[in-house]
């Protein structure tokens, strides 16, 4: 079975137990026990970006892939944790051979493997820049449906700002929460993104 044949379905994304988080984590999952800490948006988060894309694409060579920002940090005008998310396409992100070597040696980790959602796999690289802790970088298959919800989001929150605003505050009430793992607040989310997606569906469907 190729990777778009396995993905091409939908598998919803629920929230996950404390057993399933540290089960997808390759080492002991890291956790907050905290409140979140949320910065403002900067600039500064697009050109990092764009340095670490261009470090990605480098590395990988001749393998067919595709680099996209996503997350708060993408989004002018959202707080976000000074994290940068990168979303990496590649053919099979099942293959970890084809493309984790080569992260490896430009100083990522893989440290997330989900065989049951889409073969997500998560690398992170540590102390990027000033304004940007590290990196969350999201290996996906060409072809999976996560992949056009990420960029719809994005996308929608780019040019809709009533939504942009929705999606802040509910950011700013959930981070004064405390949350035993970064997962739970993102988890914590799922409800908003929900309704701002099928806002969004529904328009580019008209």
């Amino acid at each position: 079975m190729t990777a778009q044949e396995r993905d091409k379905r939908e598998i919803p994304r629920v929230s996950m137990t404390d057993e399933e988080i540290e089960a997808a984590n390759l080492e002991t999952a890291p956790q907050l026990n905290s409140n979140i800490k949320l910065m403002e948006y900067t600039p500064e988060w697009a050109t990092v970006f764009e340095e670490e894309a261009a470090r990605i694409s480098n590395g990988l060579g001749a393998l067919p892939h595709r680099v996209e920002h996503t997350g708060s940090t993408s989004v002018p005008g959202l707080p976000a944790k000074p994290i940068i998310d990168i979303l990496l396409i590649v053919p099979d992100s099942a293959e970890e051979s084809a493309y984790v070597p080569a992260l490896e040696s430009i100083g990522y980790t893989l440290a997330i493997r989900e065989p049951d959602w889409y073969e997500h796999h998560v690398l992170r690289r540590p102390a990027l820049a000033p304004s940007a802790e590290s990196a969350n970088l999201h290996v996906l298959s060409t072809g999976c449906p996560e992949i056009n919800r990420m960029l719809l989001f994005r996308d929608w929150l780019r040019a809709h700002t009533g939504d942009r605003n929705l999606y802040t505050q509910t950011k700013r009430d959930l981070a004064q929460r405390t949350w035993t793992y970064m997962q739970h607040y993102a988890d914590a989310k799922s409800e908003v993104i929900a309704s701002i997606l099928k806002r969004a569906g529904q328009s580019t469907r008209t």
